[in-house]
């Protein structure tokens, strides 16, 4: 990660969602609190951040953060519209998965909305199981939330 990877993350996540779901500021808003809080905060040994690179441009990213010290949680995963179909999502995941499994997390989880139907042909893929939806009014949309969960 470089100085300026959060800051161009948060931009396009905001700009994609907008263009693809009709999300407003306050996506971008929650992108950029839950960026801040990962840098501001930052254990090394539990938590990490994946930028995939295509052509020296960010096509995709994730975060892993540390919810206990038995649950890490995936946060913020989004490729790039031009970049999809190329096991990039898949990928990111797969090292979220893999990471997390090497610091001994007992649980890897994470929340979403069920809109995103190609990220949860990734997360079904990967072995992730759906443990909870209910619907909400975030982003200017009624969405229905989904939890989701893997034992490791």
């Amino acid at each position: 990660m470089q100085v300026g990877d959060i800051g161009w993350i948060t931009h396009r996540q905001g700009l994609i969602y907008k263009q693809e779901y009709g999300f407003d500021e306050s996506f971008e808003g929650l992108v950029a609190e839950i960026s801040a809080s990962y840098i501001k905060s930052l254990n090394p040994k539990k938590e990490n951040c994946w930028i995939a690179v295509k052509n020296n441009e960010i096509v995709g990213s994730v975060f892993l953060v540390q919810q206990s010290m038995e649950i890490a949680k995936l946060r913020l995963l989004y490729v790039e519209p031009s970049a999809r179909g190329l096991g990039i999502g898949q990928k990111l995941v797969e090292e979220c998965i893999n990471f997390s499994r090497k610091k001994n997390y007992t649980n890897l989880t994470f929340w979403t909305n069920d809109v995103l139907v190609s990220a949860r042909r990734i997360y079904q893929a990967t072995g992730f199981t759906l443990v909870k939806e209910e619907p909400h009014h975030s982003f200017g949309k009624d969405l229905v939330g989904q939890v989701w969960n893997m034992q490791l």
